[in-house]
């Protein structure tokens, strides 16, 4: 299985052409780009040529203008000759322990609904005991490590098979991995999103999302079937840190599962067993 590359990207584009890369993905004109960071067009203009070198406050003014993360961030200050800006440690550095800290008392606190944490590429590097339960019986390969998200879900020997609500759901992931790939233009995610999508239905699942139906309800849910005729039903919340200035902190979540209905909560206050 493929995992997350954690180095810096490596390339030999110049830093304009990256700029440029980036500014065509969000869709920005040089005139609006050029104005939300207070420099003129034709210096922007210069740039992306290579008729200028930019400072490192430059291409940081404009990575930030382009909400450009953090890992590409290094990238496009490495291309213009500089050094990086922003550390990417292993989440089990000590420089990281407040902030593991704190998210494991996020998901101590949310037991015995499920939470996970996930990184960069969706694979799973954190659990609560209610969210390890939902994969009993999922074969080890599966499983990792590191167990992704996307396989997880969708591969037939997975959870797809368990999943009531198949095609509604991997459509929703479907949606969720092509916007990732558009903010990060990570070619990691792009390989995932790659292999997933030649799973059994997820191809049909993505077509279908893109027009979903008029009686549609506010959230979707993940809907799962837990034997003995059981039906868990669980919607889910993203959260991120609110200021990093580490890559690794910048690129985890917490997802947490919520019961979308009251039969839900008491199956899962009553343990997944």
């Amino acid at each position: 299985m493929r995992r997350c590359d954690y180095r810096l990207f490596v390339t030999e584009a110049t830093v304009g052409t990256l700029l440029r890369g980036w500014r065509a993905r969000r869709r920005v004109s040089q005139l609006d780009l050029s104005l939300s960071v207070n420099v003129s067009a034709r210096h922007l203009s210069f740039i992306e040529t290579g008729r200028s070198r930019p400072s490192a406050e430059m291409v940081l003014a404009l990575a930030d203008g382009l909400d450009v993360p953090l890992r590409e961030r290094n990238t496009l200050l490495l291309a213009a000759g500089y050094a990086p800006r922003y550390p990417s440690r292993p989440l089990e550095d000590d420089a990281l322990a407040p902030a593991r800290a704190a998210v494991q008392r996020l998901l101590d606190a949310h037991d015995p609904y499920p939470g996970i944490v996930i990184d960069r590429c969706w694979n799973i590097v954190g659990t609560n005991a209610a969210a390890a339960a939902l994969t009993a019986g999922v074969p080890q390969g599966l499983l990792g490590p590191p167990a992704n998200v996307y396989r997880l879900s969708l591969h037939p020997d997975g959870l797809a098979g368990r999943t009531l609500n198949f095609e509604e759901w991997a459509g929703y992931l479907l949606h969720q991995l092509r916007r990732t790939i558009a903010l990060t233009g990570d070619p990691a995610l792009q390989a995932l999103y790659e292999e997933v999508r030649g799973y059994p239905g997820v191809a049909t699942a993505a077509a279908a999302w893109n027009a979903p139906p008029h009686n549609a309800s506010l959230l979707v849910p993940f809907e799962l079937a837990m034997g003995r005729g059981q039906r868990l039903s669980m919607i889910t919340t993203l959260t991120t840190f609110g200021t990093p200035l580490d890559v690794t902190l910048a690129e985890l979540a917490v997802e947490l599962f919520y019961p979308a209905d009251a039969e839900s909560a008491d199956l899962l206050r009553s343990g997944l067993t």
